[in-house]
């Protein structure tokens, strides 16, 4: 029995993973890999301290951190999905793809997954042209039309690493505006005269042979469509919670995200907590995550003397 079972292994999950060692709560953390979303990244500029660093080496300091600090209060259950959360008589059970585990109390930061894109051929060409990483597969596409789908800081990062070697940058936003994105990032994109941006608009269909050849794009406004001659298709739409092993447990909002009080990231349930991008947290940053993870550390510390 553990004081404590953390579900995540990005930087929520890390974070107060690092700080129930510090306090010294008997954690187990499960986590399929530590590092998160932003593993996939060629650099990230705004992690606090840090004035850029890349997805991988990040990673690799959230694990030696953790292990730094872990000692004989953290276990540390790498490799490991959680498959099954439930309730049992002296608090949590966890089922996971090797084993069963309970604890007293339960942190939940398993973090999102990429949304697909659902239209006609997308799922026909991915890996062939579509594709959902630019740090894996940027480089396949140099000297080519490439397309972005996704007008937020994610869409804006990957257009600003393709115009490093694509020939051309073409992004698609569905709003008018780019206000879901840093406006140093929109300022520096949008200034590189081989980016143009179609606001107000949407792909349809994507085209193609034995590999993609175009993407057709219809405008919100004028139902005018068009159809882009570009080779790679790269998506950043967003998220889908982790959040499955949780249903009908702890309450979810219509997204499937976990609804939590922000002053202390409690769930419907008591002694469950949850944080960063599995929450109905209104901002997901790396920041933000780890210090939501603090946040609920703080509390379950408390929670857990208090009985």
């Amino acid at each position: 029995m553990f004081d404590l079972l953390i579900v995540g292994g990005g930087p929520a999950g890390v974070a107060a993973g690092v700080y129930a060692a510090r306090k010294r709560l008997k954690t187990l953390l499960i986590a399929e890999s530590v590092g998160g979303q932003s593993v996939d990244s060629t650099e990230v500029q705004n992690w606090i301290g840090t004035e850029k660093i890349t997805g991988l080496a990040l990673a690799k300091s959230f694990e030696q951190h953790l292990k730094a600090y872990a000692d004989n209060v953290v276990t540390l259950a790498i490799g490991e999905r959680v498959t099954k959360l439930a309730k049992v008589a002296q608090g949590f059970s966890v089922t996971t793809t090797k084993g069963t585990y309970e604890a007293r109390a339960t942190l939940i930061a398993s973090g999102g997954s990429r949304k697909k894109l659902a239209v006609p051929g997308a799922q026909e060409f991915e890996n062939k042209g579509v594709t959902y990483c630019a740090s894996c597969d940027g480089p396949l596409f140099a000297d080519q039309d490439v397309a972005v789908v996704g007008g937020g800081n994610a869409g804006f990062e990957t257009a600003q690493q393709l115009l490093a070697y694509a020939k051309n940058v073409t992004l698609i936003h569905r709003r008018a505006a780019f206000d879901k994105a840093d406006v140093a990032t929109v300022e520096a994109v949008r200034a590189h005269k081989n980016f143009t941006a179609l606001t107000e608009s949407e792909p349809v269909e994507v085209k193609g042979g034995q590999f993609v050849s175009g993407l057709v794009v219809r405008n919100f406004r004028t139902q005018e469509t068009r159809e882009l001659s570009v080779t790679g298709i790269f998506i950043e739409i967003g998220m889908l919670p982790n959040t499955d092993f949780a249903k009908g447990l702890v309450e979810l909002d219509a997204h499937n995200r976990i609804k939590i009080d922000a002053k202390n990231q409690h769930t419907s349930i008591e002694g469950i907590w949850a944080a960063g991008d599995c929450t109905d947290e209104l901002y997901h940053q790396n920041n933000i995550a780890a210090g939501d993870g603090v946040k609920a550390l703080e509390d379950i510390y408390l929670w857990c003397k208090a009985r």
